[in-house]
């Protein structure tokens, strides 16, 4: 029979090894509120080291790629989102990242197909509104105006507040020469933020165009 003093001492190094758990889950960085931050890199090397411990963990493979866009490694970005959809191929937020790495770039096709992918399997997603004000600006850089205002008018459904959309698909429609209805995305631009310089101009341009 084991006295009290030994069952004590066999508690001993259970306490010990729960105190070092618990002490190293406090001290463990925390890659989401690194990003959030704007440690990117930071973040990039937390989830690095996650991914080491947990291969599969989407999550960490998400705040890596985002991180990664945000410091402007879009090259990294692309292949750990390919990584990524090896685990899950239709992650909304990776095909999201191989998009958005695209665009950047300066890769109009290939951005464009993968946001196109993005809207149909995560129509309601969470980033649905970049999305849309991303494809909006690859059809303006195509000269697709027509285009560009159906992508930015669905941004700016998903997310009316965001002044510099509003602008944006002003600049749009006054480029398809539909000046009306640009002088109304300039002036929602302009009640969002008074003092935006391309919303300004473009309401004088497009008033000229009225008036003339």
């Amino acid at each position: 029979m084991i006295s009290k003093r030994g069952i004590r001492l066999l508690f001993i190094p259970l306490l010990m090894a729960a105190s070092v758990t618990f002490s190293s889950a406090q001290e463990r960085p925390d890659a989401l509120k690194l990003y959030r931050a704007g440690n990117y890199d930071q973040a990039v090397e937390v989830c690095k080291q996650e991914l080491e411990a947990t291969p599969e963990n989407m999550d960490s493979y998400s705040v890596l790629c985002w991180s990664l866009l945000r410091g402007g490694k879009y090259d990294e970005a692309l292949e750990w989102a390919r990584k990524g959809m090896q685990v899950s191929r239709y992650d909304a937020r990776m095909v999201e990242v191989m998009g958005e790495g695209y665009y950047y770039k300066g890769n109009n096709l290939d951005a464009l197909k993968w946001f196109e992918e993005y809207a149909t399997i995560a129509p309601t997603g969470m980033r649905i509104d970049s999305v849309y004000y991303l494809m909006g600006e690859i059809f303006i850089r195509m000269g697709e105006y027509n285009h560009a205002d159906i992508a930015l008018t669905t941004a700016v459904y998903h997310t009316d507040s965001v002044a510099r959309w509003w602008a944006r698909l002003g600049y749009a429609r006054e480029m398809a020469e539909d000046y009306r209805y640009a002088l109304a995305a300039y002036n929602k631009a302009l009640e969002l933020n008074s003092r935006l310089s391309d919303a300004v101009r473009g309401k004088e341009r497009v008033e000229t165009k009225l008036r003339g």
